[in-house]
């Protein structure tokens, strides 16, 4: 036996805490489903923001390193390998998942790039996802050995997710990658039948997110006939797993529309054409159309509100990054007038067509402020509509049809069609100055100023009746119509409700006034009984910090002190003083006495 195998059993025997060679070592057990999530929700992933997620994997592995001493020298950087006789604590296990998990959002911050990642970039993202890759793999073979049975389908599930997102990007072997898919699918709805509730629901937002993945999987084995439409509803759903499904997506959406966007020359707009010639104009013009489809398609009514304005602001981006390309044209364009002509034209349109989506979507956030108005609240923590939030939305409205009025006047030779639309936007702007007038008497009202209330009213009322008369005065029926007579009978209402509260409390204000005054008093007596002061108990044994039931601070003594009713001084009139004769004392007082210098000076007086 060697000198160091004598120590080493020297050390054993000696060692009260040694153990023997078939003990069972105790097996380790992590929830990594909920490790992941929990991670990726508190560090960034709610709003996709992974380089923050990515951070704190790197700050994470710091302080785990640091605990479990297991740095990698001060001089040169020598990486220590993680083996299954390494594991010794648990924390070894969040080492290798926070490694995989820093390399996969490292990935995916690649992949949300604005303009989306180059050639060198994608070569970059796939090395990072096979570093995920050969991370997961690592902690599904050691969970296999050091940790429970759950605890190792686990991480088997994570380590054949990490390989399908990888098998995703790489546009191949779909069918390695359906197989990686569905065996995490296949761990994760048997694991959701066990365990506690918050568990059960964890697995089972975990298999729909997976759902997506495969579908798109079969769909490029072409075993199933899935649609564009549906991957683009299967994209709508929300979670870190779909990112890079969605990515794919919209990958996939942007080469149609490149292909879609040759065919795109002209673009409408009231009777002219102007030619689009940009490659990156068409395409940006190609996505804001397919969205106003989407607005204004069969399926448009069952849209949520909420889906709505989401679709505007993606509608408004795609017309931004026309305008903007538009735009660096016309730097570049020279002294070429007739090519400057047609990009200052197109410019005018999108941007015209721009303002008519912005009235709109306005348009929808009023109906969404209308039916918070009116709506009974059920939840106290549901926000109220004030009607000053309607009045403020109803001047953007009457701001962004003078914009758009201003921008189709500005031309010299008009067409009918821009006369026809300019004389619709003034009817609007009639339409949205009496409801902006009507949501301003109700701001009046609930203020309790009755007469203001009641000429904003009738104000309100006169300029509905104008604009239903130019509503009516053209042929074409409009849904408009119905609501401004509805404001006109809210109008008439609730003016004689204003004039008639008004009277009945202006009856009321003597009465009111004499109550008032009759129950006015020097000392506040009410405020006495209802307050308590350490002054006025010394007598009594009482904590001096207040009662441990109120949330206010104890008071001492009343500031500024209270009014006192004391006597007044009383009043004498001195009226005798006027009517005494007082005796001539003339003969008592001092006579001036005189000198050398006093007879010189009267001397000098007479001379």
């Amino acid at each position: 036996m060697g000198k160091k195998e004598s120590e080493v059993s020297a050390m054993e025997i000696d060692d009260p805490k040694s153990e023997s060679s078939d003990q069972i070592l105790p097996r380790f057990s992590i929830n990594v489903l909920q490790l992941m999530k929990s991670s990726q929700a508190q560090h960034g992933l709610r709003h996709g923001d992974y380089a923050r997620y990515r951070r704190y994997c790197s700050a994470r592995l710091r302080r785990l390193y640091k605990s479990l001493k297991f740095t990698h020298g001060r001089g040169k950087y020598t990486r220590r390998a993680i083996l299954e006789s390494t594991v010794t604590d648990v924390r070894f296990l969040h080492v290798v998942f926070y490694m995989a998990e820093r390399a996969w959002s490292h990935a995916m911050e690649k992949r949300q790039l604005p303009d989306g990642p180059n050639a060198r970039q994608r070569i970059y993202l796939v090395g990072r996802l096979r570093k995920a890759v050969k991370w997961a793999s690592l902690f599904s073979s050691l969970c296999s050995i050091k940790t429970d049975s759950r605890t190792s389908l686990e991480a088997e599930a994570y380590a054949s997710y990490m390989k399908g997102t990888l098998l995703f990007e790489q546009d191949q072997n779909w069918e390695t990658g359906l197989a990686c898919f569905k065996n995490a699918r296949a761990v994760y709805e048997e694991l959701g039948k066990y365990g506690d509730l918050e568990n059960q629901v964890l697995c089972r937002e975990r298999v729909e997110e997976l759902e997506p993945s495969i579908r798109y999987c079969l769909h490029k084995i072409g075993k199933s006939n899935l649609q564009t439409s549906e991957l683009l509803q299967i994209g709508e759903m929300e979670g870190p797993a779909l990112d890079l499904f969605k990515a794919k997506i919209e990958a996939a959406m942007e080469e149609a529309r490149s292909q879609q966007a040759a065919s795109l020359t002209e673009f409408n707009w009231l009777g002219y054409r102007f030619p689009v010639s940009n490659p990156k104009s068409r395409v940006s013009i190609l996505k804001a159309q397919e969205l106003e489809k989407e607005l204004q398609g069969p399926t448009a009514e069952s849209l949520p509100a909420e889906k709505k304005l989401t679709i505007f602001d993606k509608l408004f981006t795609a017309y931004h990054d026309a305008r903007n390309t538009i735009r660096s044209d016309l730097v570049s364009a020279g002294n070429a007038e007739s090519v400057k002509d047609d990009l200052n034209g197109l410019d005018k349109a999108v941007g015209a067509v721009l303002g008519q989506r912005t009235i709109e979507r306005n348009q929808l956030l009023v109906k969404i402020a209308k039916s918070k108005l009116n709506r009974k609240r059920d939840d106290k923590s549901e926000k109220v509509t004030r009607p000053e939030e309607l009045v403020r939305l109803y001047d953007l409205l009457l701001q962004n049809v003078a914009d758009l009025s201003d921008l189709i006047s500005s031309g010299r030779d008009r067409k009918p069609e821009e006369i026809a639309f300019e004389e619709e936007c003034q009817r609007k702007s009639l339409a949205f100055r009496a409801e902006r007038c009507f949501y301003l008497a109700k701001s009046y009202s609930l203020a309790g100023k009755r007469a203001e209330a009641f000429a904003l009213y009738s104000r309100a009322r006169s300029l509905a009746e104008d604009a239903l008369n130019k509503f009516q005065s053209i042929a074409k029926k409009d849904e408009g119509i119905q609501e401004l007579k509805t404001l006109i009978k809210e109008c008439r209402a609730n003016s004689c409700i204003e004039h008639a509260t008004g009277i009945m409390e202006e009856e009321r204000v003597p009465e009111n006034l004499s109550n008032r005054i009759s129950t006015i008093s020097l000392n506040d007596t009410a405020a006495q009984v209802e307050e308590k002061y350490l002054l006025d108990k010394l007598d009594v044994y009482e904590s001096a910090v207040g009662d441990s039931n109120t949330k206010t601070a104890p008071k001492i003594e009343r500031f500024p002190p209270a009014f006192q009713s004391i006597p007044r001084n009383p009043i004498v009139l001195d009226l005798a003083y006027h009517c005494i004769d007082f005796p001539d004392i003339e003969n008592r007082m001092k006579k001036k006495g005189g000198g050398f210098m006093s007879r010189i000076n009267l001397w000098g007086t007479k001379s």
